[in-house]
């Protein structure tokens, strides 16, 4: 299992229109082979900040099937223009602990 994480900055307020749109983008991403599941998580000091968090079951399900895809051409048309700046992606994979 993969986790994706997003710290986002969307514009000042264009907050309520983003989680609408990802609501509705939600539907493209939910589609793809490999997708988990996902949350968003709002900043409680930092107005517009947001954390995506992303389950995926491989690497290359996000970075190939979902990123090289047309759903992706979409998943941009309806999101990217909230951020600024523009997000880095992280993925991250878990630790066993003993």
């Amino acid at each position: 299992m993969i986790l994706e994480a997003v710290m986002l900055q969307v514009k000042k307020g264009m907050e309520k229109d983003y989680e609408e749109a990802l609501s509705q983008a939600s539907k493209i991403i939910s589609s793809m082979k490999g997708y988990v599941s996902h949350e968003l998580q709002r900043c409680m000091e930092v107005e517009g900040k947001y954390l995506l968090l992303v389950q995926w079951e491989t690497l290359e399900d996000h970075t190939v099937g979902f990123r090289q895809s047309n759903e992706y051409q979409e998943w941009k048309t309806q999101l990217h223009h909230f951020y600024d700046p523009f997000p880095t992606v992280e993925h991250f994979e878990q630790v066993n602990l003993r």
